[in-house]
Formats: structure tokens, C-alpha cells, sequence
């Protein structure tokens, strides 16, 4: 059984003493105390750049683990504004987020440029939480499955890092504990609006026979979160698709209570 993944996505939102007072709050709601149990899933807090060194020193012997929202590739160099993947290791990032939508969007950055990203991220160990997804334009035109299906397998290809290629073989069994997909329909995203629990398990399990299909059974194991508008109200219908295997949650994250309530309904 796959253990669900759940992450608040902050985005750039919180202040270092609003990011304090979300930790004091949260360690106060009553699943904080419940996360080291076998049956919780995993809980992780991915802030903005400049809170991540603060809050590990604060999660570093608790179970809640700490994300970055992005990364470059390039181990170092003239890359003004850039966060490598060794300063990430070094303030205690255990996962990072690759190729959110609105990167993709905001930000333009490409299947090829996410690629670099993927292969660099796993070269160095670092978990990696990839996001794929379609806008409304794409999915009422019929285009879903070919556009998250080329933004995973172009990610997940390693021509372009070669020494990351034996983190990306089929059947290797360290795979499912350093890469997790993050489906996430764009048109879901901060709008109000959520795919139907049935919506997103198509797509869920047409990217777990994708994955299937490239690594064998051990991507059986690889979980594949959901990521669109995720509120406590309705990531109980959304879990229990047998392919939703957590939740990248963002605004709802914002608030220790909220995300309490979304973390209580994943236990397994």
C-alpha cells in the first residue's frame, strides 16, 4: 500500500513570524502527535526560499518534512536569483517541487528545461515531486492525456544528464522513495473550481500505466498526488480514488487548522 504524500504548498505567502506561529498552531492541532504513527502519511511543508534554513531548524527532529518549491540544475555559477540543488540538501530539503503549473505558466519554463531539473534532482538525491497538468482550454479541446502524458515521460527521460540515467532504470527500487507526480489541472488551480474525484482518477491511473509501462511494477509504488484546489471538504472524496495517493494543497495549507483537517482524512 502506497503511503499518501501530503504537502502545503505555500507559494509566497508567510512572513517568518506568520511561518512560526503556523508551526506553533499546527503542533498544537491533535494529528501532529498522531504523524509518526505507521498508519499517518507523509506531511511536509514546502515554504519560500528564505523561511527553508528557519524552519528545519524547527521540523529537523519532528516528522514533517521540508520542500522547495524550485530549484536550477546547474550545480553552481553566474545565475543571478538561482537556488542549486546542494544548498537545498544543505538547509534540510528532503523533496523538491519540479515543473508546477505556474512555473510552466508564469514563468515559462519548458518540458526540456523541467528535464534538466528532474535528472539533476535525482543525480544528487534529492526527492523529487514532478507536476503535470492541463490547462481548460487543453482538456475541453480533448488534449489532457497528451499533454500530461508528454510532460512526464519528456521529465523523465535522461538524455540530458547522463549520470542521473541510473536513478530513472526500470525496476529500480529506490525509485517510488525519491520521485512522486503531482497531477494538477490548471484550471483548478486557486480558482475555487476541483476536477471530480472520477476526473482525476482518469487521469491518475492513465499516469500510473505510463509509469508502469516505462519502469515495471515497481512504479506501482510511486504515489501520484493531486493538486487543485484541495480543501478539507473534499480531499475525502479525492483519497478515496485508489489512485490518489495524497494531496499538493495550497491556499487550504495556509492555515495550521485546515491543513489539520486535510492531514486527518489521509491517515491510511
Amino acid at each position: 500500500m502506497r503511503k499518501p504524500l501530503i504537502i502545503a504548498n505555500w507559494k509566497m505567502n508567510h512572513l517568518l513570524d506568520e511561518a512560526l506561529k503556523f508551526l506553533q498552531d499546527f503542533k498544537r492541532e491533535s494529528v501532529f502527535s498522531r504523524l509518526e504513527s505507521k498508519n499517518a502519511p507523509e506531511v511536509a511543508i514546502a515554504p519560500s526560499f528564505v523561511l527553508l534554513s528557519e524552519l528545519h531548524k524547527k521540523l529537523q527532529f519532528n516528522s514533517v518534512k521540508l520542500v522547495a518549491q524550485n530549484v536550477h540544475w546547474e550545480e553552481r555559477g553566474a545565475f543571478t536569483g538561482e537556488v542549486s540543488l546542494s544548498m537545498l540538501i544543505d538547509v534540510g530539503c528532503d523533496y523538491v517541487i519540479i515543473g508546477h503549473s505556474e512555473r510552466r505558466t508564469l514563468f515559462g519554463e519548458t518540458n526540456a528545461l523541467i528535464q534538466k531539473k528532474v535528472a539533476a534532482a535525482l543525480g544528487k538525491h534529492i526527492g523529487v515531486v514532478l507536476c503535470v497538468g492541463e490547462s481548460l482550454e487543453e482538456r475541453e479541446s480533448g488534449k489532457t492525456f497528451d499533454i500530461v502524458g508528454e510532460q512526464l515521460t519528456t521529465a523523465l527521460s535522461c538524455h540530458s544528464l547522463e549520470t542521473s540515467c541510473h536513478s530513472l532504470e526500470k525496476g529500480n527500487p529506490e525509485l517510488p522513495t525519491k520521485l512522486a507526480i503531482a497531477y494538477e489541472p490548471v484550471w483548478a488551480i486557486g480558482t475555487g473550481k476541483t476536477a471530480l474525484p472520477e476526473q482525476a482518477e482518469e487521469v491518475h491511473l492513465f499516469l500510473r500505466k505510463l509509469l508502469l509501462k516505462q519502469y515495471g511494477e515497481v512504479a506501482d509504488q510511486i504515489r501520484i498526488q493531486y493538486g487543485g484546489s484541495v480543501k478539507p471538504d473534499n480531499i475525502a472524496s479525492l483519497m478515496a480514488q485508489p489512485n490518489i495517493d495524497g494531496a499538493l494543497v495550497g491556499g487550504a495549507s495556509l492555515e495550521a487548522s485546515s491543513f489539520a483537517h486535510i492531514i486527518e482524512k489521509a491517515f491510511l
